[in-house]
């Protein structure tokens, strides 16, 4: 087990190791664990899909949006405080990076338990809103009744899993996350077929495996060996400590909260044009995509602290290798997810179901959204770098191009000449026009920290 000094030892490898070795040991791990993770939910889903059918499919579709919401607010306390705290600890500022964990855990608890209290008090019309179809909505019903406790616990997990990671324990923080994992994938088959609770038995058996991993995340900030430990004095709110965290985090955590709005739109478009079929097969679709882009995560977790610490260090030459060669690998993911839902659509969709129908809409639906999704690898990691060097405000404009800006106003209108094969080709048409955003963006910024870096020098 690393003591303090061994994980402050670590932190300062952050501005002298080789940025290859560096991106090696801090996002393996957290690809890994991110995947492992993302892994447990598809298996759930192919469970869900060929023991209970086509209509679980589609109303755990219907939940991704709660689900989205939920995650947001997680992702908003979660990688803000991480991002802050790297820069802290870049400045050697282990004051502040304390202050900004105990503040966390306050701000997780008082915002689970307003956004718990407003879904079970409104858990029918929210689905409903959300798409739900009188087919569909016992399903989503049954399995948000029993997630709802297991939000709480999946906030703190992902949450503070961050801020381990970034405070200098990668290796245990994907520990962490195989530990949830491992849970998850003993029990969810156990529940779901050996003790007949269908799709309610994947929402216990995450509440389960969620429960396992917080405590373990938790154990790791009360013991006194961490670089960082829950203790007295930490967890009066501070105005700024709270703005930093948040302005910080709302990137992505908007784009989570804007997931909601997505499948809120998409999911009403893909019934009216193709019913509960086109749902089922976005489900399909999201979980494709989330299985390839949490990889991309998993890399920008490990590169988070990188750039971050590197930043406050003064360290430009590291920051930027570190950012090309992250987006080198992210591409990288994003192309062959991209060539495997061209070549292999089919094969894809009967992972998932039985369904000779669902399986046609599903293949048509990938190929055509998937045609632009080698370009979401640089979109990622991108947003990744304004958030690590506290650029907020142009990290929150990044990150809502894709989900928001372009792909809304498509959603809308595409499908009015289109048809179903509108509503596909409103993400290619999304990526296009994102990308192009992405590149300006991060040119200007790597301009304006080249200029800042002269005249420090000057100076």
């Amino acid at each position: 087990m690393p003591t303090a000094n061994n994980s402050r030892q670590e932190l300062k490898d952050l501005e002298t190791r080789p940025i290859g070795h560096l991106l090696w040991v801090y996002s393996l791990p957290a690809v890994v664990g991110m995947v492992v993770m993302s892994l447990y939910n598809v298996i759930d889903r192919i469970f869900i899909g060929r023991g209970v059918g086509s209509d679980a499919i589609a109303g755990l579709a219907i939940t991704f949006p709660v689900m989205n919401l939920s995650a947001a607010i997680g992702v908003l306390i979660g990688a803000g405080a991480a991002a802050c705290i790297s820069i802290m600890l870049g400045r050697k500022d282990y004051r502040s990076a304390e202050l900004v964990l105990g503040n966390s855990i306050v701000l997780t608890l008082l915002n689970a338990t307003i956004y718990l209290s407003i879904f079970a008090l409104f858990i029918d019309e929210i689905l409903t809103a959300f798409g739900a179809s009188e087919a569909s909505l016992p399903y989503a019903r049954d399995f948000m009744l029993y997630i709802l406790p297991g939000m709480l616990m999946m906030n703190l997990s992902f949450s503070f899993n961050n801020i381990m990671r970034a405070s200098g324990y990668p290796v245990k923080a994907m520990i962490t996350m195989f530990i949830g994992a491992g849970a998850n994938i003993i029990l969810a088959p156990v529940f779901i077929f050996g003790l007949g609770w269908g799709i309610k038995g994947a929402a216990i058996a995450t509440d389960i495996s969620m429960g396992i991993s917080m405590l373990f995340v938790m154990a790791h900030f009360f013991s006194a060996k961490s670089t960082l430990r829950f203790h007295r004095g930490i967890y009066r709110l501070r105005w700024k400590t709270i703005t930093g965290i948040i302005s910080i985090g709302a990137a992505p955590s908007l784009v989570n909260a804007a997931g909601s709005a997505i499948n809120v739109i998409l999911n009403t478009s893909l019934y009216r044009h193709g019913g509960d079929a086109a749902v089922a097969a976005a489900g399909i679709f999201t979980t494709y995509t989330s299985l390839l882009t949490t990889v991309v995560v998993g890399l920008c977790q490990g590169l988070q602290p990188v750039i971050g610490y590197n930043y406050g260090a003064g360290r430009l030459d590291r920051l930027k290798k570190a950012f090309r060669l992250s987006v080198g690998a992210g591409t990288a993911v994003c192309t062959i997810g991209f060539a495997f839902g061209q070549l292999f659509p089919e094969l894809i969709a009967k992972a998932f179901t039985i369904d000779n129908t669902l399986i046609a809409v599903t293949a048509n639906g990938l190929k055509i959204s998937l045609i632009m999704f080698w370009c979401a690898g640089l979109q990622i990691v991108s947003t990744t770098l304004f958030q690590s060097i506290g650029k907020a405000g142009k990290s929150i404009f990044l990150s809502l191009t894709r989900q928001v800006i372009f792909l809304i106003p498509l959603l809308l209108i595409l499908p009015h000449f289109y048809g179903l094969n509108g509503v596909w080709a409103s993400f290619p048409a999304s990526d296009t026009c994102a990308t192009a955003v992405t590149v300006a963006m991060v040119a200007w910024q790597l301009r304006q920290l080249n200029r800042d870096a002269c005249k420090r020098l000057i100076s």
